[in-house]
């Protein structure tokens, strides 16, 4: 197959990129590199530094001629997005509306849209929550990821381009970036082998679904051979308080760093957590990694990476 896959030099994309590559699929990776990294890059990969925005997105699908566009590139700051709201509707709307576009007059099958679970459901009324919760954007990043899944939808009806959209959890990893604010994993891990206590906001009590970077490239290889349109979760269906993630961390980089607390969020969700029931009965997947053994290679990577002890 041919695909397509934008943001691939990124956290996420880079390891969906290395997975289709190897599994035979012939690759093109569009990436401005604004938060992705040029080491990320599989050199057997074809790339394209461009923004998604950009008008010359055109050529790349002409002469790609791609079967399936796997859509990961975003303005993914939750805080960026609360404070410039315009830019963020600029990359993650416009800029996807560029590619589904293109997607269309070029001829494009399918489009596989990297969603976000705890943004678009918002304060959950059930936990876990399924693709059925009520969505309930607290963000403009949320607003703009479910804005893509309303277009999606659209396109399948009017056009035919099917979809697959993946609606993540809070995925963690190697390669995850500990620069802005998404990736709580990656900046504690960092600042524990710096030699900076991390900060932990609140109480440290509020919970997220943590779910490890190859399970979630697993989802996206599963996508590619499913029939027709639906919204998958991509998740672990488990609970984990910032307090106990901090602290799994710190065991496992053998930290002395000290469990310290600063001002709560304001409007941080306290629970988020989704259910995998769908995914599982539809394409088989179900997470592998446990959090303990996922944060052991994620903290080993980041040691390596940073030179700690």
């Amino acid at each position: 197959m041919n695909i397509l896959v934008t943001g691939g030099a990124g956290f996420i994309g880079s390891h969906v990129v290395d997975a289709y590559i190897e599994q035979g699929h012939s690759v093109t990776v569009v990436d401005d590199l604004s938060s992705g990294s040029d080491s990320n890059l599989n050199r057997k990969a074809t790339f394209f530094k461009m923004d998604i925005r950009d008008g010359r997105i055109a050529d790349v699908f002409a002469k790609g001629r791609f079967d399936l566009v796997n859509h990961h590139a975003a303005q993914m700051d939750v805080r960026r997005s609360v404070a410039d709201p315009l830019f963020d509707a600029s990359v993650n709307v416009l800029g996807s509306l560029n590619i589904f576009e293109q997607a269309r007059k070029h001829g494009v099958r399918k489009i596989v849209f990297a969603s976000t679970g705890g943004a678009v459901y918002g304060e959950q009324d059930e936990f876990p929550a399924t693709e059925n919760h009520p969505t309930r954007p607290l963000s403009p990043y949320g607003i703009t990821k479910l804005s893509c899944e309303k277009y999606l939808y659209f396109y399948r009806q009017v056009h035919g381009m099917d979809h697959v959209i993946l609606r993540y959890a809070n995925v963690y990893g190697p390669r995850q970036n500990p620069h802005g604010e998404a990736g709580v994993v990656a900046i504690f891990c960092t600042r524990m082998l710096t030699g900076t206590d991390p900060v932990i906001n609140g109480d440290g009590t509020q919970t997220r679904d943590y779910t490890f970077v190859e399970d979630v490239v697993r989802a996206n290889v599963r996508a590619l051979d499913f029939q027709g349109s639906d919204i998958f979760n991509v998740g672990t269906g488990r609970e984990t308080d910032v307090n106990t993630l901090f602290r799994h961390l710190r065991n496992a980089l053998q930290s002395s760093c000290a469990e310290r607390h600063g001002p709560a969020k304001e409007g941080e969700q306290k629970r988020s957590v989704i259910s995998y029931a769908k995914i599982r009965e539809a394409l088989g997947w179900k997470p592998e990694v446990t959090l303990e053994d996922g944060l052991a290679r994620t903290a080993k990577y980041f040691r390596e990476r940073w030179g700690g002890q």
